[in-house]
């Protein structure tokens, strides 16, 4: 019998984990509609991270560029990162103060799970601003941010 094949799951290690998204993020994610990548290349725990999305098209958002902030603590991938809009956006999930996404309004966020990535967690906002009730309400002027 080899070690690992008693039918467990390998559990990725955080740095291992983190160093595959950033290898991710930085070739470019789809359509290059979302993006994201480290902060500082010299934080070794790998915690301050930046996200891009561009506007869905037929959206109030689109050809806008939302930049986001999230932050990995130390138990991240168990539980998820914290995500804050830096540009400032109009949408259902996002505290209009502070930027803040509120997880209990983000369902991905509210329902983590340790096989989730930052990237879909920008995927899944891209989608939300093009959801019914995100899709046409008013914005701030671009170029303004929390």
């Amino acid at each position: 019998m080899t070690p690992g094949s008693g039918g467990s799951s390998v559990v990725v290690p955080r740095n291992f984990r983190l160093l595959e998204e950033l290898e991710r993020g930085e070739k470019g994610i789809g359509d290059g509609t979302v993006s994201y990548g480290m902060d500082d290349g010299d934080d070794i725990y790998m915690r301050s991270w930046t996200g891009t999305i561009i506007g869905p098209h037929n959206t109030v958002h689109e050809g806008r560029i939302y930049q986001l902030k999230l932050f990995c603590d130390k138990d991240y991938p168990e539980k998820p990162p914290s995500v804050r809009f830096h540009s400032r956006i109009n949408m259902t999930c996002v505290n209009h103060e502070t930027g803040v996404v509120e997880p209990k309004k983000f369902g991905l966020v509210a329902n983590w799970q340790r096989e989730y990535t930052m990237e879909d967690i920008l995927t899944q906002l891209k989608k939300e601003m093009a959801s019914p009730h995100n899709r046409k309400g008013a914005q701030p002027p671009e170029g303004t941010y929390f």
